[in-house]
């Protein structure tokens, strides 16, 4: 299988899919692809907060852009599945995956003032049911970890965002 790209480029990225990244495409966007993204980040964010907001909205444009190409545009939230194997179902390996791969593209572009990209954190286990992994930012004012979780929502819905411990605590957008 193909290995996942570990510095990825609007022209080279790898996408997972097929739950826990049995399958991984190696993807590019044109020029006018990476400017639509490029673009959400504008008017410059004047604080972390909107900067959370713009990245929010990147990341769901990106999932809209690689499900066009990927087929997996029809990704259901969470482990729902459509039942149909070539809608290539994503689960939170897939996401939290692509989603850290997608926040590198932004911030090596210059899109992050504010923020800066870490390791994906995993939660659960035994303690509380299946593990769950969520792609993090760091806000670099004050070393606040942010979870951006995409695995929630379908295919191209802005992810939830917030702060690690609280998502580390089981959280899930219906206990809001």
């Amino acid at each position: 299988s193909e290995d996942i790209n570990t510095t990825p480029t609007p022209e080279n990225f790898s996408v997972c899919f097929d739950l826990s990244c049995k399958s991984i495409a190696q993807l590019s966007l044109n020029q006018n692809q990476w400017q639509s993204i490029r673009q959400l980040f504008l008017p410059r964010a004047n604080t972390a907060a909107k900067e959370r907001e713009h990245i929010g909205r990147a990341i769901a444009r990106m999932e809209q852009l690689v499900g066009e190409m990927t087929n997996t545009n029809k990704d259901k939230g969470e482990n729902e599945s459509t039942d149909d194997p070539r809608d290539h179902q994503m689960d939170c390996i897939d996401e939290s995956t692509n989603t850290t791969n997608y926040i590198y593209m932004m911030q090596e572009a210059g899109l992050l003032q504010w923020h800066h990209i870490k390791e994906p954190v995993t939660r659960g286990f035994f303690f509380f049911g299946w593990p769950h992994t969520t792609a993090v930012i760091e806000e670099k004012a004050n070393a606040t970890n942010w979870a951006i979780d995409s695995w929630f929502h379908d295919n191209g819905i802005k992810p939830e965002i917030i702060p690690l411990p609280q998502w580390k605590s089981g959280w899930h957008p219906e206990t809001k």
